[in-house]
C-alpha cells in the first residue's frame, strides 16, 4: 500500500493483516495508520527529542520490534495525556486511538508472536459519555427536502433523499453503483466490507429514477458509480458533506449541528417513531452490528413519552 511507505515493515504487516485477514475496510485500516503514526512519534519524541523537528515531521520508519519490547504502560498512560492536553482529543477519539493500539499490540503477541507480553492490557479505554443522537424532527426534514435547489436538484435531492429514508452511512452512500439497484432495493457494503439490502421506498424511487435521467454518461470516469461530481468522478466525502451543508444552511437550519451522519440519525430515529420499526429491525436497516448501538434510538424524545407524563394522577 502505497499510502503507507513511510511506515517500518512491521507496522506493514499489521496493516495488511488488517486488511487482508481481518477484512477490514480500507478506511479502517487507514485510521490504524493514522493513529499507530501518531503514537509512535510521540513515543521517538519522548525518549530522543527531536526539538529541531515538528511533531509531523518525525519519521516513524525505523521503528523496530526492540522499541516497540521497551513501550511500558506508563509510556501507554503519557500518551493518552498527551493527545488529551496537547492534541485536545476528545474521549471519543482517545478511545479510538486505545482500540488501534490495543489491536496492534494483540496482533504482534498472538498472531506474529513477536513480543511475549502485552502491555496494552492493562490499558483502559476513556470512558465514553451517553449522549442522545441529535436530529432532524419530521417537520425540520421535510424542510429540508422541500429547499434543495440549484443545477445539481437531482443528484443533491436524492442523495439528501437516501440519507433521511434509508438511514445510510457517508461511505455507504458514496459507494452505490447503479448496478447494486434492483427494483425496490440497493446492495449496501458496510463496516467491515459486509454487505446488506437496503429496501427503497416510493420517495427513494422516484429521487433515484429522476436524477438517473439527467446523470452525466459521456466521458464519466467510473461509469457504475451512481453519484458522480462535476468532474466526472465519484463523488467524495467532502463533496457531500458540502452538499448537505449547503442545504441544511438554505433550510434554515444551524449546519454546525447536522452533518450526513445527523442525516442517518434522523432516518433512525423517524422509522423507530412513525413507522413503528422493531428494534432489531432497525438494526438490520443501519447495519448495526451490535443491537446496544441501535437501542439508543429508544431513548429518545417522542410522542409517547410526553402523552405519558401529560396524564400522570399527579400532574
Amino acid at each position: 500500500m502505497e499510502l503507507f511507505h513511510d511506515a517500518p515493515q512491521i507496522i506493514k504487516d499489521f496493516l495488511n493483516y488488517q486488511l487482508v485477514i481481518q477484512n477490514k475496510s480500507k478506511n479502517t485500516v487507514h485510521e490504524y495508520y493514522y493513529d499507530l503514526r501518531t503514537f509512535f512519534r510521540y513515543l521517538k519524541n519522548k525518549k530522543n527529542p527531536q526539538d529541531d523537528l515538528l511533531f509531523e515531521e518525525i519519521k516513524i520508519d525505523d521503528v523496530d520490534i526492540a522499541l516497540i519490547k521497551s513501550i511500558s504502560i506508563g509510556d501507554l498512560y503519557g500518551y493518552m495525556s498527551f493527545i488529551n492536553v496537547e492534541r485536545d482529543n476528545d474521549a471519543s477519539a482517545r478511545a479510538r486511538k486505545v482500540s488501534s493500539i490495543k489491536a496492534f499490540f494483540k496482533y504482534l503477541n498472538e498472531k506474529a508472536g513477536l513480543i511475549d507480553e502485552n502491555p496494552t492490557l492493562k490499558l483502559e479505554t476513556p470512558k465514553l459519555r451517553k449522549t442522545l443522537p441529535t436530529y432532524l424532527t419530521l417537520e425540520e426534514s421535510q424542510n429540508l427536502l422541500k429547499a434543495v435547489n440549484g443545477p445539481d436538484l437531482e443528484r443533491d435531492l436524492c442523495i439528501i433523499t437516501l440519507f433521511l429514508n434509508c438511514g445510510m452511512r457517508l461511505s455507504e452512500l458514496i459507494g452505490i453503483n447503479i448496478s447494486d439497484i434492483k427494483q425496490d432495493t440497493i446492495r449496501i457494503l458496510g463496516k467491515g466490507n459486509k454487505e446488506r439490502t437496503v429496501y427503497l421506498n416510493k420517495s427513494c424511487n422516484i429521487a433515484i429514477n429522476n436524477y438517473l435521467r439527467v446523470r452525466p454518461n459521456d466521458n464519466v470516469l467510473d461509469k457504475d458509480a451512481l453519484f458522480i461530481s462535476r468532474n466526472k468522478k465519484r463523488i467524495s466525502n467532502r463533496m457531500v458533506q458540502t452538499i448537505v451543508k449547503k442545504h441544511i444552511e438554505a433550510a434554515g437550519l444551524d449546519a454546525s449541528k447536522y452533518s450526513p451522519h445527523k442525516l442517518r440519525h434522523t432516518a433512525a430515529t423517524l422509522m423507530y417513531q412513525y413507522a413503528d420499526a422493531d428494534i432489531r429491525v432497525l438494526q438490520e436497516i443501519l447495519g448495526h452490528e451490535n443491537l446496544n448501538t441501535t437501542q439508543i434510538y429508544t431513548h429518545v424524545e417522542n410522542k409517547q413519552l410526553k402523552d405519558t407524563t401529560m396524564k400522570h394522577p399527579l400532574g
